[in-house]
């Protein structure tokens, strides 16, 4: 099969999905992205789009978002159309629909099917809008949220099929998608992410830690509001208090992915340090920045206790990937992590807004970490019955594949 995959960020949610395609060997794979930095690969032939044109600083913020999507759509389908000129017509289109790349695919490609990724729609009220009482929604919030919806509420008519990772995300979505979408994650490769009761690592001038040490662990991709940074950060002084011995590892980014920047000299990190630094010993603080993924899987298997905060927001590969490593998880009582952990199951889950009962719960399982080892256990078996990329992502996504294609050019599993 001829397939064209779309992604600004390449590979972005079709990693695995790429991975196994290429595995195939039999088809003729072309992403096209904005990444240039992405490693070139055998099997995939990766196209390098330039968006036609970006927003002023000054524009206007009503029609900013559609602006650059309309430029990052008109850049994606000139490069279609070269492709289409040069001989390639894809069979199927796969694409993310957040910024815009598919808008004008149907305008060079006529006829070629699109199947694309909803991630999120944005809500006035709910999700992180209003969630966190620190962060007020602005008056104009509700007018601006509304005008970023203007990219999705184009692209439902662009595709032929769309997908949204979980439940919740798709329920974001108003009711008139909802019979174009179907629901199944990106999916998580259990085969290879597992526990390991033999990882150690080297913790620069404290040396070798391993499973022996009292190590919890905090990740995100950047430590920020959204992802609850400022939750755990005022959590960590009666963590460490209660826990003399204990370590915690931070792997993350110190900008921002979600939400507004702080202000603050030195970011949001450094706002946080500031207010609860000189509660801390820093010795047992450890920043890892951000890490290559084998480093941060085995900061995760040496984990006694993972937490993972978040705002009623997209859910995190990490966690997924955390509960398959078999981690104890404390996350955030919020419903979409409830959609993937049941609290006393699964994981335990506390409240975003309340760093003491964060530090509890952490301590907790720092304290007797074995009351709590089938927490994992059963974490893991979760994550292999519904989000296990071979056996349960991959043959739905195959199949939805399958349905918008002549028989002839279907996949085979």
């Amino acid at each position: 099969m001829k397939i064209l995959l779309v992604h600004q960020n390449m590979p972005g949610q079709y990693r695995e999905l790429l991975d196994w395609l290429v595995g195939q060997g039999v088809h003729d794979l072309v992403f096209l992205t904005q990444r240039q930095n992405f490693p070139e690969r055998r099997g995939v032939r990766k196209v390098v789009y330039k968006s036609h044109h970006a927003p002023a600083g000054d524009a206007y913020g009503l029609s900013k978002t559609w602006e650059e999507a309309a430029g990052n759509g008109y850049g994606a389908a000139q490069a279609a159309a070269r492709l289409k000129a040069a001989g390639f017509v894809p069979d199927i289109i796969l694409g993310h629909t957040g910024w815009g790349e598919l808008l004008f695919m149907k305008q060079a490609l006529p006829g070629v099917p699109i199947l694309g990724f909803f991630e999120y729609y944005y809500l006035a009220k709910g999700g992180p809008v209003g969630f966190d009482p620190e962060e007020p929604a602005k008056p104009a919030t509700p007018y601006l949220l509304h005008a970023r919806n203007a990219v999705p509420n184009s692209n439902l008519h662009v595709v032929d099929r769309g997908v949204a990772p979980t439940c919740w995300q798709r329920d974001t979505f108003p009711k008139i998608f909802h019979d174009k979408l179907y629901v199944c994650h990106d999916g998580i490769r259990t085969d290879r992410l597992r526990p390991d009761p033999d990882v150690a690592l080297n913790l620069g001038r404290v040396g070798r830690i391993s499973r022996e040490d009292e190590i919890f662990t905090y990740l995100a991709r950047n430590m920020e509001r959204t992802r609850g940074f400022h939750t755990f950060m005022r959590a960590l002084p009666a963590i460490q208090k209660a826990r003399p011995k204990a370590r915690v590892l931070i792997v993350g980014g110190s900008g921002a992915s979600y939400g507004a920047a702080s202000q603050a000299e030195g970011g949001f990190r450094a706002e946080l340090e500031r207010e609860v630094g000189h509660l801390l010993d820093w010795d047992r603080v450890h920043f890892l920045g951000q890490l290559p993924y084998a480093d941060y899987q085995k900061v995760v298997q040496i984990s006694r206790c993972h937490i993972y905060l978040t705002m009623p927001f997209v859910l995190s590969w990490s966690l997924l990937e955390s509960m398959a490593m078999q981690a104890t998880v404390v996350a955030s009582n919020v419903a979409p992590v409830r959609e993937a952990i049941t609290h006393g199951e699964t994981g335990l889950l506390v409240d975003f807004l309340k760093p003491e009962a964060l530090a509890r719960q952490v301590c907790e399982v720092l304290a007797d970490p074995a009351k709590f080892a089938h927490l994992g256990r059963a974490a893991r078996d979760h994550i292999v019955a519904e989000y296990d990329f071979l056996n349960k992502c991959l043959p739905e996504h195959i199949a939805q594949i399958n349905t918008l294609v002549p028989a002839d050019r279907r996949i085979e599993l």
